[in-house]
């Protein structure tokens, strides 16, 4: 297994050692870890403050000692255990849950040596040999990562029990992942939505000790690449929108509920960080960081997935969902368990997909610079798009003496769903030039292209479900997100994209003006101009108004003004 350049990648950030071709834990690791397994009898570990001491004798055994933990860190596991729940949790906790966790964590090594040797043969022959072992996904890379439910859950009690080594994630700009800032900042400034938090998480950890998930989740890297690794996928100039044909998606506005509720089978947008997971194992309390709380393994890509570039994307299928909770931020509170009831689809994995995408942060009065717009909209395509039907459009390029040629493609002839990820912002009945540079590239470059989005994954019809991306703790402007997502989504070909408020006066609205622009056919060039066009007014301070006002007067304001119409 050492010759393995996936186990390779990850080793170092790894507390496990590998000898003669086998990982395993330390003998004195074991020993502890199965004093553990047989409960507080034998393993006099009965409370938190146990607890951490029995954490830092396994860490002093692999050498951590030299990582510290976070100062307060062993106050706020003797807080929680000791004295915010309740001395009959705590019991059952110390009984039964803390020997499952050292029983999973016994078993990491075994875990991640079966993970290995599946991973090369668990995907049919035709998914053209992506890789999907556990590995460092750097920065443009693309690449996807297949992890089981079981060895997920091996994963977050080791970040429970802080044994993952720290120093080599700073150099790979990886966030932490150990749980001690989490219970650090319980006890350094106690606040109630920090306890419920830790709630969610050990919520998790009794239902994975009572019943080991057997499913799958997988974790992917998405990169429009910068250069000009492909004529028709690369990260789009502003010419690119300015000029595109793509009609308007449907946009469906929801004054109220959760993107995580929805019932649609849509790609749910995490307001991400671009260090995934944000504050989730710090003081954050919003969008991103109740997710992961709600659906813990989403922690798990924390592990080998480094800080998002502009031109990336993460997104995670198959996350199980574990609590429920009511409020937000300082309000937000725990509501009890939660049994997740949407289907299993390909691969084990749950109908549950999540794409994280990183607004602009506190952006000021440059949101409204054309640069940034479109930062924010290559962000957000980057996120919505699905690549892994481009294996489609390989046609008939290729000629004997590998010369550049013409292809043509009649958008005509494609339908809407066999399109989903063909990026092309050419509109029905256009016939589209795609220039190859060489004949040969047609498989080469699209069988480079899908070892970032596994051909075999794809499913056609997937909406997009999001809301105030980047505006709230991020201080966006809700109006320009909203149409920025929408044009994101039309151009990425997604079938409707369904819009969250939360309920906010901004967006009041936002249904009324979409429903006027798609009434008048716009393109999304049509659309992307007007935006571009009212920013540049915005920034100059030539106007102080909304971009829905200024676009629609006589709409919002029922006044007899004519409405901006596309040049």
């Amino acid at each position: 297994m050492e010759t393995r350049e996936d186990l390779n990648s990850i080793l170092p950030f790894l507390p496990l050692v590998i000898r003669s071709s086998a990982l395993f834990w330390p003998s004195q690791v074991v020993e502890a870890l199965r004093l553990l397994s047989q409960g507080p009898d034998c393993s006099n570990v009965n409370s938190g403050e146990s607890l951490f001491v029995a954490l830092s004798d396994i860490r002093n055994s692999l050498s951590l000692s030299a990582e510290p933990l976070a100062p307060h860190a062993q106050e706020g596991y003797a807080l929680f255990f000791d004295e915010l729940i309740t001395r009959a949790k705590s019991a059952k906790w110390f009984r039964e849950v803390l020997p499952a966790l050292a029983n999973f964590l016994l078993k990491l090594p075994s875990l991640l040596e079966s993970h290995y040797e599946n991973a090369d043969n668990w995907l049919n022959r035709d998914s053209n040999n992506v890789k999907i072992g556990l590995r460092l996904l750097g920065p443009q890379e693309a690449g996807i990562v297949f992890l089981s439910q079981e060895l997920i859950g091996a994963l977050l009690a080791c970040a429970f029990f802080c044994l993952f080594p720290i120093t080599d994630r700073r150099i790979e700009d990886l966030p932490m992942i150990n749980f001690d800032h989490l219970f650090e900042s319980l006890y350094a400034s106690y606040s109630e939505k920090q306890e419920n938090k830790i709630k969610c998480i050990v919520n998790y950890f009794e239902r994975i000790s009572a019943s080991p998930p057997v499913g799958f989740v997988s974790f992917e890297r998405k990169v429009l690449p910068l250069g000009k690794f492909h004529e028709c996928i690369s990260y789009p100039k502003s010419d690119f929108w300015n000029e595109s044909k793509t009609p308007l998606c449907p946009l469906e506005v929801h004054d109220c509920g959760f993107i995580e509720d929805q019932s649609s089978g849509a790609l749910e947008v995490d307001f991400a960080n671009k260090y995934l997971g944000g504050g989730a194992l710090h003081r954050g309390c919003v969008q991103e960081e109740i997710r992961f709380m709600i659906n813990p393994e989403l922690i798990a890509g924390m592990l080998f997935l480094p800080c998002m570039e502009d031109n990336e994307a993460v997104e995670i299928v198959g996350s199980e969902r574990f609590s429920n909770y009511i409020g937000y931020a300082s309000s937000f509170r725990f509501s009890g368990d939660h049994v997740d009831k949407r289907d299993i689809h390909s691969f084990g994995r749950r109908k549950t997909r999540i794409v994280a995408i990183d607004a602009l942060c506190s952006p000021g009065m440059r949101q409204y610079k054309p640069n940034y717009l479109l930062r924010e909209i290559n962000k957000a395509f980057c996120g919505f798009l699905d690549q892994s039907k481009f294996d489609h459009y390989k046609r008939l390029c290729q000629d004997s003496k590998h010369q550049a040629v013409q292809c043509k493609l009649n958008y005509e002839d494609i339908s809407h769903e066999s399109a989903n990820n063909f990026m092309l912002n050419e509109g029905p009945s256009a016939s589209v030039d795609v220039e190859m540079h060489e004949a040969e590239c047609t498989n080469e470059v699209a069988g480079e292209f899908s070892k970032g989005s596994c051909l075999l994954f794809h499913e056609d019809k997937i909406p997009i479900a999001t809301g105030n991306w980047g505006c709230g703790a991020f201080g966006g402007d809700p109006e320009i997100k909203s149409i920025i997502q929408w044009l994101a989504a039309s151009q990425a070909l997604r079938p409707s994209i369904l819009y969250y408020t939360f309920g906010i006066s901004a967006l009041q609205s936002l249904d009324k003006v979409s429903q006027w622009i798609r009434s008048h056919e716009w393109s999304v060039g049509d659309l992307w101009n007007m935006l571009v066009e009212y920013s540049q007014q915005r920034f100059n301070r030539e106007t102080n108004v909304g971009f829905f006002t200024w676009l629609t007067p006589s709409l919002i304001n029922c006044e007899t003004a004519t409405p901006n119409t596309p040049p």
